[in-house]
């Protein structure tokens, strides 16, 4: 008999994590969120700098975890967040636009994600492509928050990056003509583990720059995009509390 797999990164009790997460790259993002969105707010978690607070949510207890930059890092933060007890996991983060109607700001809940084979994802599965796509019903209710919540809100697959500097001149045309509308760095893995180990899993991001519009290609920051990650983390909220397994 295999011997159940223990965290080695998340070193908490499991009745210290919520069955309901929201997972996020930045730790000060996720400070922030906790300090502004959760009741009775609590860091149970600093290993490896993977910062996670657990609180509520409408009275729903929520914790908001820290993934990293990457499908390395944030893999080993859903697997572990799995292993705690996590039921239901919602990324929440930015990603650049690759067609011309997406704004700075605009919120984007991805569909599905693509990813060149190999790397992280082909460590798991490395005899065919894993499918990457969300829970369908907890996708179409994120949706709807983020209409309600946020206003200017797409549907659509993004494509999940291993690298964040490798973007050349043929980037945008490449994975746009794919129909391909955001590109980002950890939703396929979100989506794949999620396939794989049971949980149910969705995204919403904000358009932090456009690779296709001349003149947006630059990167807009935290303090420049708390109005839109406000009304995103509610979308996130709302829909992550409602949601029922």
């Amino acid at each position: 008999m295999v011997e159940p797999r223990k965290p080695q990164h998340i070193r908490i009790p499991p009745e210290k994590l919520a069955k309901r997460v929201i997972a996020v790259g930045d730790p000060a993002r996720a400070k922030y969120l906790a300090e502004k969105f959760l009741e009775d707010a609590e860091l149970v978690n600093e290993e490896r700098g993977f910062l996670i607070y657990t609180g509520k949510y409408n009275g729903v207890p929520v914790s908001v975890a820290v993934h990293g930059v990457g499908a390395p890092s944030a893999a080993i933060v859903f697997e572990e967040l799995r292993m705690l007890g996590a039921e239901v996991i919602i990324r929440l983060g930015t990603a650049g636009g690759l067609v011309e109607y997406l704004e700075i700001g605009d919120a984007v809940v991805a569909t599905g994600a693509a990813y060149i084979h190999g790397g992280t994802i082909g460590s798991y599965v490395p005899d065919a492509c894993m499918v990457a796509a969300p829970d369908p019903r907890l996708t179409t209710l994120l949706y709807e928050e983020a209409k309600r919540h946020h206003g200017k809100a797409y549907l659509g697959p993004v494509f999940s990056s291993d690298a964040f500097y490798a973007e050349d001149k043929e980037f945008v045309k490449k994975w746009s003509s794919r129909g391909i509308i955001a590109v980002e760095m950890e939703v396929a893995a979100l989506y794949a583990l999620a396939a794989l180990r049971g949980y149910k899993a969705s995204a919403i991001l904000v358009i932090s720059d456009n690779l296709a519009v001349p003149g947006k290609e630059e990167l807009k920051h935290h303090e420049e995009l708390v109005s839109y990650v406000d009304k995103a983390a509610r979308a996130a909220l709302e829909a992550l509390t409602k949601y029922n397994p």
